[in-house]
């Protein structure tokens, strides 16, 4: 028997989770447990707040102190630099203040599906 079908499955499985497949009502539980703390969904804290970040760009929230160098970024908050960012901001943008990260894949993929439902929500 051929493993490769399985094998390009689990691979479209793994890719589709990472890319914008996650679980919205998982990552507001994740949310909740994790980036309250610091973030809002509609106001500024300790962090900016969220609430239509997916396609924001970077350090344009009005009214909150962004670091030098998230402030000169030029990133647009997309799945993609979301990701990247929940998992290293250090290594995204050096310099940057968030000491926090996400290490695990799907709970990053569940909170960008969160902030991208509440993107969307007026």
């Amino acid at each position: 028997m051929n493993g490769r079908p399985i094998v390009a499955a689990m691979l479209a499985l793994c890719f589709a989770h990472a890319h914008g497949a996650g679980d919205p009502a998982r990552g507001a539980e994740l949310y909740e447990a994790r980036c309250t703390g610091c973030h809002s969904l509609d106001a500024n804290r300790i962090g900016p707040m969220h609430r239509r970040v997916v396609g924001r760009k970077a350090g344009s929230v009005r009214d909150y102190a962004y670091s030098p160098a998230l402030g000169k970024s030029k990133l647009t908050w997309s799945e993609a630099n979301l990701d990247r960012w929940l998992a290293n901001p250090e290594a995204l943008v050096p310099g940057q203040k968030m000491g926090y990260s996400v290490p695990e894949s799907a709970d990053r993929a569940d909170i960008i599906a969160y902030l991208r439902r509440e993107t969307s929500t007026p």
